[in-house]
């Protein structure tokens, strides 16, 4: 039988054929020469939106965000050396928050390889310790094995970021090449006998708590697991930055863990004598340096349920531990069968998680921003997308927001400033129809700032919200606690926020005062395309639980 033989392609072409046979309808960049035959394929492929980005920092965050909301990898192409360095911290980012994403970075051509060309770098050596595979493609022939690999190995197990290196050469080859299919994550279903196991444990537990969110949590396990734990009136705490796990209005969210958690939640993770962890890793944030939960948990059952069989017993010594991805789990609970007596801990536990996302006013504080999170909750819908990098500013979001569905927080668990504006433009087009607001800290702000004329390009409708209290906060916070009355390099200053809003095509106001917030978050969320609004606040207000002036008197 004769076989028809492939069409030949340049091996830009084939990279871009094997993206739209994996599915992908977008890709964010900064171009560079190293890979122009790739968006010279672009040109003739409408099906994938090209976002061309400021930075390559910016570029990453978006990828990352974007594989977080689709739960496939998001997809970043940079150019070599300033280019891949830039992006590292998407990468970094993906990788500590569990995240599919590939970066693609054009390399130096084959025959300049080890004479240290123009920005030439060993990518494979430089992201083996950031990534979950790095690799070079030498062969245009190869082009769809190794993307293939790529997806399969982003999506495996704990997800994670894969990077591939282009030398541009390779890219410009033409040659024939056999396309793969699109590649689907195994689902990894829990033993039987685990579950059982499981249920024989909760009816003799008599404080028990979930921990939840993480590696692969999707839609599908945030419902399925939610119904599960409201049926035996489980408590529900989410792991660091994973607050939309489940709905915080279930009637068993009991609050977030991390940095300023209730500390009646806190109470109840010590008391817990069955602790049921599903999708988190048990982080160094969500256990408070792993004193909350400590590797050894005595008096504690440990539950660890993750898709990646590594992660299991790495640093916990786990009682039961389930291979599994979270919606496959959530859906075996949800489906069986128990005779478990419903608890009265998870109404308590919401009880107490109601009260201490009440904000009260804050007595002499000119701009409160525990009011203005009040105020936001009231004007928006609860699918709102609230995206934020790091800094003490995101502690008022943390402690009074209530997020809604899966998909309405996006926030690097890994602490990196200068998220919230590229995650929101990822964000606000993949999801057009929902409201998404970026949060900022005058110092976040100003690492990824520039992306705003990425919003405006593509006329999307964003809030923007930068908080600033001319400081680096979170650093003089520990600074204050380590070498209280020494201040030293955390000073800013700072443009005005409002005119340089006005001047990427936005809209912007400063706000000052409380009372001032609400009608200019009005005029805000009336805006058709970008908007943004300046918050002046007082470093006096170090964080949502505390002032300078308390820190300094103990």
């Amino acid at each position: 039988m004769n076989q028809i033989s492939p069409p030949s392609r340049t091996g830009g072409r084939i990279l871009v054929d094997q993206l739209l046979a994996q599915g992908c309808d977008r890709l964010f960049c900064v171009p560079g020469e190293s890979y122009l035959a790739v968006l010279d394929a672009l040109h003739d492929s409408p099906a994938i939106d090209l976002v061309v980005c400021r930075q390559e920092g910016g570029a990453a965050y978006m990828a990352e965000a974007d594989g977080k909301l689709t739960g496939r990898p998001g997809i970043c192409f940079v150019t070599r050396g300033p280019g891949a360095t830039n992006a590292s911290i998407g990468v970094h980012t993906a990788m500590q928050d569990s995240t599919p994403m590939i970066l693609f970075v054009g390399d130096v051509a084959r025959d300049a390889r080890d004479r240290e060309g123009f920005q030439e770098i060993d990518f494979p050596a430089m992201f083996a310790p950031l990534a979950k595979w790095a690799a070079r493609i030498d062969d245009a022939r190869r082009i769809p094995e190794y993307v293939a690999r790529a997806y399969a190995v982003a999506l495996s197990g704990r997800p994670g970021p894969v990077v591939l290196a282009l030398p541009e050469d390779m890219l410009r080859d033409t040659v024939e090449a056999i396309d793969r299919p699109r590649v689907v994550r195994p689902p990894q279903i829990p033993d039987p006998r685990a579950i059982e196991a499981l249920t024989d444990l909760l009816r003799d537990a008599a404080a028990p708590l979930a921990i939840v969110g993480g590696a692969d949590w999707d839609a599908g396990a945030a419902h399925n697991f939610a119904e599960w734990a409201e049926s035996l009136g489980l408590p529900v705490a989410s792991a660091f930055r994973r607050q939309d796990a489940i709905a915080n209005a279930s009637p068993v969210w009991a609050g977030n863990l991390g940095y300023g958690p209730n500390p009646k939640l806190v109470a109840r993770v010590k008391a817990a004598d069955l602790l049921i962890v599903v999708g988190a890793r048990l982080g160094e944030a969500t256990t408070d340096g792993y004193t909350l939960i400590t590797p050894e948990h005595p008096g504690q059952i440990l539950v660890h349920v993750h898709p990646d069989p590594v992660e299991l017993q790495s640093v916990y010594r786990t009682d039961l531990a389930i291979c599994a991805d979270a919606h496959e789990f959530a859906d075996a609970l949800v489906h069986g069968e128990h005779d478990i007596l419903p608890f009265n801990d998870g109404a308590e536990a919401h009880a107490e998680w109601e009260a201490w996302s009440t904000p009260a006013p804050r007595d002499g504080v000119r701009l409160d921003l525990g009011q203005c999170v009040a105020t936001m909750r009231d004007a928006l819908p609860a699918d709102t997308a609230i995206c934020n990098g790091a800094g003490n500013y995101a502690g008022w979001w943390h402690r009074y927001w209530r997020y809604g569905p899966r998909g309405t927080q996006l926030a690097p668990t890994n602490g990196s400033m200068g998220y919230g504006v590229p995650a929101a433009i990822a964000a606000a087009l993949r999801t057009p129809e929902r409201r998404v607001v970026a949060l900022a800290g005058d110092g976040c702000f100003l690492m990824n700032g520039q992306e705003l004329a990425t919003a405006v390009a593509h006329a999307l409708r964003l809030l923007v919200i930068v908080v600033d209290n001319a400081t680096y906060g979170t650093i003089r916070m520990h600074q204050e606690r380590e070498y209280p009355g020494r201040v030293s390099g955390t000073g800013l200053a700072n443009p005005d926020f409002a005119a340089l809003a006005r001047a990427y095509g936005g809209w912007a106001e400063t706000v000052e005062a409380t009372a001032d917030f609400a009608p200019a978050l009005a005029r805000a969320l009336a805006q058709p395309g970008l908007a943004l609004l300046h918050l002046k606040t007082d470093i006096e207000q170090i964080t949502a639980a505390t002032t300078l002036a308390k820190m300094n008197a103990r």
